[in-house]
């Protein structure tokens, strides 16, 4: 699809892609776990502002097909066609990778792309052809997003504290003979029983009591016993059902370190429905068994 389809006046020599006045749409999806304001850019693929529970809004462009080539690209802010007169405002470089999402923003950069198009202007990316060295400017329309980001902010409010990946393998540490919980230890737990109480998928939940090498071996299986129960008690009183937890105490036979303090703790491992089950040693950061 040519520039002048789309409604853009492209630069002598570059191809611009990107959606005119007629076709420029943005799509919220949205739940606990996520919010993404999706854009479609005709004839190159998607922009997409991302915000997973636990993180911060970041934006990515992505495409089926590797238009642009590796390296570093420029980024400005630039008025639509419909407003002759206004200066863009560059941006500095980005930088554009292999693969089907070449340009990704973190969130400070992300948010000047908000703020640039709340104020009417299009973000744009340059960047040279893999396949011609002429240049690929890809741009992000402004029309329809102001609406959207107000939903996206409520969707944002609601979001989880954490991801799965944030809690599906937790550690919790204990100083020496200690079976205590510190006000820490109860808020990254309480963290990861929201997330299990929302999230249908996870269907088990691991507790591995460890100890140190300091004393006998009786008294550190019964530690390391302890230590597991602590946790899996203090996750079954906040509303995890005790048939989802398997509790498992290894004493002293899985070291992680030399030094004792790494050693002291329980490993907490989710698993969701269609994952395999990790047949290892319990001496990984999950705290994994074989038996």
């Amino acid at each position: 699809m040519s520039a002048l389809a789309l409604g853009l006046a492209a630069p002598s020599g570059a191809s611009s892609y990107g959606a005119g006045i007629e076709n420029s749409q943005w799509y919220l999806a949205e739940s606990v776990f996520e919010c993404s304001l999706v854009h479609e850019v005709p004839g190159y693929g998607k922009a997409v502002f991302r915000h997973r529970a636990g993180e911060r809004l970041t934006f990515f462009l992505e495409s089926a097909s590797p238009l642009m080539r590796p390296g570093r690209g420029e980024l400005v802010v630039e008025a639509p066609a419909w407003r002759p007169g206004v200066a863009p405002r560059p941006l500095g470089k980005v930088t554009v990778s292999d693969g089907h999402r070449p340009v990704l923003l973190e969130t400070r950069q992300a948010m000047v792309l908000v703020q640039g198009l709340l104020e009417g202007m299009r973000p744009t990316v340059t960047r040279e052809s893999w396949f011609d060295g002429r240049p690929v400017r890809v741009q992000v329309s402004n029309v329809n997003f102001a609406g959207q980001f107000q939903s996206y902010r409520r969707c944002a409010a609601n979001l989880l504290p954490v991801n799965y990946d944030q809690v599906r393998r937790s550690r919790i540490p204990f100083a020496s003979g200690s079976t205590s919980l510190s006000e820490a230890d109860r808020q990254l737990l309480d963290n990861l029983v929201t997330y299990v109480l929302a999230d249908s998928t996870v269907e088990r939940i691991f507790v591995d009591g460890h100890s140190d090498r300091l004393g006998s071996r009786i008294d550190n299986r019964a530690l390391s016993e302890e230590r597991a129960n602590v946790v899996a008690d203090y996750l079954k009183a906040r509303g995890i059902s005790e048939d989802m937890i398997t509790v498992r105490a290894h004493g002293d036979q899985y070291p992680v370190s030399r030094r004792p303090a790494d050693n002291r703790r329980t490993n907490i491992r989710l698993q969701r429905e269609g994952e395999r089950p990790e047949f290892q040693q319990a001496n990984g950061y999950g705290g994994d068994s074989a038996g």
